[in-house]
């Protein structure tokens, strides 16, 4: 009986709810005011005026709520941001008092700053719709989505009674096969990548839907910190990475300044002689309080803070005051790497400073050694960057081109941009001398190379197998844990000493070099 009555209850709510929210309603409100005022005078007018909104609010709030989120659907079946905000609040509040659970997720594509510079902004606005409308298809009617950034989407899951984590990471796996699948325009296919961070509604219990959204965002942080194509799930410890990432980013100018951050040296040598034949200068931080940080923790905050360029500087004066001290002490290290990011290759004024910095130390250019990533050359970079790269080619300085086989350069970028030699990405290198398929790899890059007459250098070696491949194949030159690690400056001249002294009992490698 109390069950029939309750539901008599909201069947006659949801009555009176609609004849509120009915327009004609509203078209008779002038009519029934003045029948009010003429029945009963300003008296009765001033608590029919009062009543109308009290009624309205107790009988219409929630219809009322729904009116808004519908109408906040665009024609494409997304919600406004507005309306994404309220039914993040209203699904929260709902999950706290009862035993349902949701999730919000927030996905964007990858890269996508480059899919519109290589394909422009009109095919990079169709590639976007497209992704609404297969969020739209992969997802329930009734679950939430809004298109919260140029190329990010953020949905909130209706409540339902089960949402364990394995759960989520299923549904977020779907989204991302959606996005993978080729999008056609003008008769060629686009294929993108998205990364996906979500937090669960019981992740968050105590605290309110602006910390839920800002959980979600912390997740999709991690993921695309972690590479392309990532899910990352909310936690308590990525809450505090967040915190310590924000520290950072306050501290880094200050690194800089004070010779907290510094670089390490990674010794590079010839598969032939054995000898070294360089250095790559590689960014570390030992911080007075937190100790040494890592650089996948700290090189984000400092192009965050828009410090890359000064990064740079910091690099080279440090490298090339090396130079002189491991002239100085009669060791041979003919020249060391410096890593060079889009940023400082933009500066219309690099070749100039790097000049100038050579010459500070009485350097030959061939010392210094460029190192671009490949991705940089393969992205269609603007006219600066070219003419910045083949200014210091033409200087005399070398040009290395970096992760070479992760990013889409063509043997035309290769000319074009006067690369010395490429540095054959450690994704190759791994368990090679166990893999036929990725020996044909690196065979195929040695000859490419061999034919461009380009110089090749493997990165990530590890293991004695490794180096003896390389050597065979014909790398000409291998860096990795398996030679050396990163070592501060003053470790350098013992290292180099042991490793000479070591040549005398290892046996020479014959490689496969035609010339």
């Amino acid at each position: 009986m109390a069950g029939d009555f309750a539901k008599n209850c909201a069947r006659i709510r949801s009555k009176a709810a609609g004849f509120l929210l009915h327009p004609v309603t509203f078209a008779l409100l002038p009519a029934i005011s003045l029948g009010v005022f003429w029945m009963g005078g300003d008296k009765a007018l001033i608590v029919v005026t009062l009543l109308i909104p009290i009624v309205y609010l107790v009988l219409g709030g929630k219809e009322a709520f729904r009116s808004t989120l519908s109408a906040s659907h665009a024609s494409n079946g997304l919600t406004d941001r507005g309306g994404f905000e309220n039914a993040v609040n209203e699904t929260f509040l709902r999950a706290r008092e009862t035993t349902l659970t949701s999730a919000i997720f927030r996905i964007e594509v990858d890269d996508f700053e480059d899919l519109a510079e290589r394909y422009g902004q009109a095919a990079s606005d169709t590639v976007i719709a497209r992704v609404g409308e297969r969020l739209i298809a992969v997802l329930r009617d009734n679950d939430i989505i809004s298109q919260t950034g140029d190329a990010r989407f953020s949905i909130c899951l209706h409540p339902t009674r089960q949402l364990d984590l394995e759960l989520c990471i299923q549904l977020a796996g779907r989204m991302q096969l959606a996005l993978e699948e080729p999008i056609s325009l003008d008769g060629s296919s686009i294929y993108i990548t998205s990364s996906v961070g979500f937090c669960q509604h019981s992740r968050i219990r105590s605290g309110s839907s602006e910390n839920w959204i800002l959980a979600a965002n912390a997740a999709l942080r991690e993921a695309q910190n972690h590479g392309p194509s990532t899910i990352r799930a909310y936690s308590e410890e990525m809450k505090q990475r967040s915190q310590t990432r924000a520290e950072l980013r306050e501290e880094v100018s200050n690194a800089l300044e004070t010779g907290q951050i510094l670089p390490w040296f990674q010794p590079q040598i010839s598969t032939d002689t054995g000898l070294v034949t360089g250095f790559e200068a590689l960014a570390r931080w030992q911080h007075p309080e937190r100790g040494m940080i890592s650089p996948a923790d700290f090189l984000p905050a400092i192009e965050q803070a828009g410090m890359l360029e000064r990064l740079a500087e910091v690099m080279m004066f440090h490298a090339c005051n090396a130079l002189k001290e491991w002239d100085a002490s009669g060791v041979i290290v003919p020249k060391v790497g410096v890593n060079f990011a889009g940023p400082e290759l933009r500066n219309p004024r690099l070749v100039e400073k790097v000049k100038w910095e050579l010459d500070r130390f009485d350097l030959a250019p061939d010392r210094l050694t460029v190192e671009v990533l490949e991705t940089v050359v393969a992205g269609a970079p603007d006219d600066v960057i070219t003419r910045n790269i083949n200014g210091l080619g033409q200087l005399g300085c070398s040009i290395d081109l970096d992760d070479f086989g992760t990013g889409h350069a063509s043997i035309a970028s290769i000319r074009r941009f006067s690369v010395s030699r490429i540095k054959i990405d450690r994704s190759f290198v791994m368990k090679a001398d166990r893999d036929p398929e990725q020996q044909r790899m690196i065979s195929a890059i040695l000859t490419m190379a061999e034919r461009l007459n380009v110089q090749t250098l493997a990165e990530g070696v590890e293991t004695v197998g490794e180096h003896a491949l390389l050597a065979q194949l014909g790398c000409e030159h291998v860096q990795g844990f398996g030679i050396g690690k990163p070592m501060p400056f003053d470790q350098t001249i013992e290292w180099i000493a042991a490793h000479n002294a070591k040549l005398k009992d290892v046996p020479r490698i014959i490689g496969n070099r035609t010339g």
